[in-house]
């Protein structure tokens, strides 16, 4: 057999007899046969480093919830394909509260959903780790609250980005306008989901305000949202005039494509109310409610949350209060004011003018949120006056619209949960047994992770959060 020796003299590849030789391919060859090819270290060579980003770096849960919040995950990577990357968590900071296990992330493609299931109450952070080819890794990190367990969670959601929910009106569609108090923004929402607001509208600018209206009632007549803020001094008894404010916003569209315009605003309705009361013998002392160091979520004083219109009417407008009590004794009836003109009093400034008020037995509680559908057929939430932990009674009851009617209680609401009741977002055909109607809370003041810290005063808007619930009404 010819022995092919490469000559060491020469520069062109040719052996020492003169042919011409293959010999480096082979060798290569070779190479490649014992996995020791020089492609294979290109090749990886060439697969950069994975990218992830997270839609929301902070995302809200609760024990045992249905429906929580979720976080897009969108990944990459040059040179492979998006669907050859894994993602998962590889690490949480209290597995107690959630543990890698409980992160879930589904998709193959280059966005994929990542869910958590809380295992208990606090915060952790978790880090979500893509893998890409060649061994290449990247990673970010979600920082992760969970609320504790509640009454009725497959019945309830949570509105994020807003922890004091005030007020809500239905847009159809499963959506819901939802206002608060510590803000004058309007969130819509879908209902049947948990997570942040599909839109927001802060109309501040249009009605010349610079702090909050603490807006606490709305009503819908046809086209038309009228907004009312409580009308009432500060919780230091200091009187801001942003919160004697009516305001109405235009609705365009329904459901998800809900669009709202600024109508106009009145900034003199408390003026008018402690006028007419003065003018009437002071009968529920709106004057001494409405002075100077008087805090309004007393017995007696001066605090307005529900507004709603009159069976059949688009001109008149019941004003719910939830202070004072009529009288302001413990056992006092629930006060409501009819504003007669409310359409001439935002459109064109017209003082207010004000019917027979209505005053009903409420088991001693006073309004919280009042609701009627197209039938007449009204909900009340009703609850304490007192400014506490709401860890008084709430209850639910129904009424005709009507004076002379007294409202018939349909259930207690519970209490032991985190919260105040403080919206009905619609009405359901109360004749029906079955029926079922959403409640909002106001969770401004609770503590929903346990550390102490009140909601409204977390730093991030997606840990805060409002908790929506559906209760069977009637039997």
């Amino acid at each position: 057999m010819q022995d092919y020796v490469l000559s060491s003299g020469t520069s062109d590849g040719v052996f020492s007899d003169g042919r011409r030789t293959v010999a480096a391919a082979g060798a290569c060859l070779a190479l490649a046969a014992l996995g020791l090819g020089f492609n294979t270290q290109a090749h990886a060579a060439s697969y950069g480093t994975p990218t992830i980003s997270l839609s929301a770096a902070y995302l809200s849960g609760a024990v045992g919830a249905t429906g929580d919040p979720t976080v897009q995950v969108t990944v990459a990577q040059s040179g492979a394909d998006a669907s050859a990357l894994t993602v998962a968590a590889s690490k949480s900071s209290k597995a107690s509260v959630a543990p890698t296990s409980a992160v879930t992330v589904t998709g193959t493609g280059t966005t994929r959903r990542l869910a958590v299931t809380a295992a208990a109450q606090g915060y952790t952070d978790l880090t979500v780790k893509v893998t890409g080819l060649g061994g290449k890794t990247a990673t970010k990190t979600l920082h992760y609250a969970a609320s504790a367990a509640v009454q009725q969670p497959a019945d309830t959601r949570y509105f994020t980005g807003s922890s004091d929910a005030s007020a809500a009106v239905d847009v159809g569609g499963g959506y819901v306008v939802v206002a608060d108090d510590e803000s004058n923004v309007l969130r819509l929402y879908d209902r049947s989901v948990s997570g942040a607001p599909v839109k927001t509208w802060d109309f501040s600018d249009d009605i010349d305000v610079s702090k909050e209206i603490d807006i606490e009632g709305a009503a819908r007549v046809g086209d038309t949202i009228y907004w009312t803020g409580s009308l009432g001094n500060n919780k230091d008894g200091e009187y801001k005039a942003a919160r004697n404010t009516v305001f109405t916003t235009e609705v365009t569209g329904s459901g998800a494509n809900t669009t709202l315009s600024y109508g106009g605003s009145y900034g003199k309705l408390r003026d008018n109310l402690v006028a007419w009361d003065k003018a009437n013998g002071n009968r529920y002392g709106f004057a001494a409610g409405t002075a100077d160091g008087q805090v309004p979520k007393e017995i007696n004083g001066f605090n307005v949350e529900g507004l709603e219109f009159a069976p059949g009417s688009t001109t008149t407008a019941y004003l719910g209060f939830r202070a004072p009590l009529a009288p302001a004794v413990a056992g006092g009836k629930a006060l409501l004011v009819p504003v007669t003109n409310i359409d001439k009093v935002v459109a064109n400034g017209t003082a207010a003018t004000f019917g027979t008020p209505i005053e009903l037995d409420l088991g001693g509680l006073s309004v919280r949120d009042i609701r009627k559908n197209a039938a007449n057929q009204y909900l009340i939430v009703a609850g304490s006056w007192a400014a506490d932990d709401n860890s008084d009674p709430y209850a639910l009851y129904s009424w005709t619209g009507v004076a002379a009617d007294q409202p018939v209680k349909l259930r207690d609401l519970p209490t032991t949960d985190p919260g105040a009741w403080e919206a009905v977002v619609d009405v359901p055909d109360l004749t029906v047994a079955g029926a079922r109607a959403q409640l909002i809370t106001d969770d401004g003041s609770a503590d929903l992770y346990g550390d102490g810290t009140e909601a409204k005063d977390l730093t991030h808007p997606e840990w805060q959060k409002s908790r929506a619930t559906w209760f069977t009404v009637t039997g």
